[in-house]
């Protein structure tokens, strides 16, 4: 049995031509509720413009109706909660984080002043929120969740919590991991960068150099074309640095933004019959796409600094190519040289390669 008919009403009703006040007010709470929906996945406002692949724009609103279904979000009601994805929302929020103007909810919700009055006057008829006036400020009214609404939350969250809990309980551990680690990266390329771009830097772990070996390969093929020779070439470096590993000597860093790896550095040991003694690599420097433009490549290449100083090195150098143009201008502001460059035909490309150097202050 459908929930319509456990409702006592047929499905066509919900979609069926306004024929009163209370049916106008229905869509308007379905409308409003599809606009929070698209822009709490997707982020709003959209840009029409952007150029985006016609078969990535079709995955992702096919991923979008399935998740939509799938969390019976496109029901009348949440969870026969008796109130709407929009409203159930609003209740969390507050939840969390009260008191809160409606300006606040307003940009924390991204939606509409107008629909949002209409949404906490609802709520505010039911008992759920209340208002009080600010003393500082006579115009604003600060809101929070009345008795009755810490109930009606509370029993909401739970049965939230057992309708995941029943979707995702026949997958295994590693995979309820696999997929939340999917879905932060959702989160992670879907958030404006200017909201997301606290990184943490991190010792590899378990699957982290698998990453490392897998990112390279994928993004040189995807930005300058390079063949899988490149990605074996990373393949032979990452295992030296485990093969090899020299604690205190040798270090690598994992860069993550809400738990998901954005950008790695490595350094390791020059081998002294080759650069003489007291010279460092800095290897596998790498920043992804979604966490560009907030100085991460620049924090990565001063830690390996760091550390080499500290470390006991005199001296650092790197191998790169002349096509890897915002690598070259990190290493530039960081004050290496560029040493020497070379043409050379590798990863089905002509290309120059470069080797700059820099030289360490003494450790005091």
């Amino acid at each position: 049995m459908t929930a319509d008919a456990m409702n006592g009403r047929r499905p066509a009703e919900r979609f069926s031509k306004p024929q009163s006040m209370q049916d106008c007010a229905r869509v308007d709470r379905l409308t409003g509720d599809m606009d929070t929906c698209l822009r709490q996945l997707f982020g709003w406002p959209m840009n029409p413009e952007a150029d985006a692949n016609p078969d990535c724009v079709a995955g992702v609103r096919g991923f979008s109706r399935f998740y939509t279904q799938r969390l019976g979000l496109l029901e009348r009601e949440l969870l026969a909660s008796g109130l709407t994805l929009t409203e159930s929302r609003v209740l969390w929020e507050l939840a969390q984080n009260a008191p809160l103007t409606a300006s606040r909810l307003c940009r924390d919700l991204g939606l509409d002043a107008g629909y949002l009055s209409r949404v906490l006057r609802r709520l505010r008829a039911a008992a759920l929120v209340r208002a009080q006036a600010s003393r500082e400020d006579a115009r604003a009214h600060w809101l929070s969740l009345t008795t009755k609404g810490r109930r009606v939350f509370a029993q909401l969250d739970l049965a939230s919590a057992r309708q995941v809990a029943g979707i995702i309980g026949h997958l295994s551990g590693s995979s309820q991991r696999l997929l939340v680690g999917a879905m932060d990266t959702v989160r992670l390329l879907m958030t404006p960068p200017a909201q997301s771009a606290q990184f943490t830097l991190d010792e590899p772990g378990p699957g982290d150099i698998g990453w490392v070996v897998q990112r390279h390969g994928a993004l040189y093929a995807e930005e300058f074309g390079w063949d899988s020779r490149f990605e074996a070439l990373v393949a032979r470096i990452a295992a030296d640095f485990i093969e090899g590993f020299r604690p205190g000597s040798e270090r690598g860093w994992i860069a993550r933004r809400n738990g998901v790896n954005v950008g790695c550095v490595f350094v390791m040991r020059a081998p002294p019959a080759e650069y003489g003694e007291g010279v460092a690599k800095l290897r596998l420097l790498l920043v992804d796409p979604a966490a560009r433009g907030h100085g991460l490549g620049d924090r990565l290449v001063r830690e390996c600094e760091g550390f080499a100083q500290s470390a006991g090195y005199r001296n650092m150098t790197l191998w790169t190519n002349s096509v890897l143009h915002a690598a070259r201008r990190i290493y530039e502001r960081n004050g290496w040289q560029l040493v020497s460059e070379e043409p050379h035909h590798s990863f089905g490309r002509d290309l120059v390669g470069q080797t700059w150097a820099k030289t360490l202050p003494s450790a005091s």
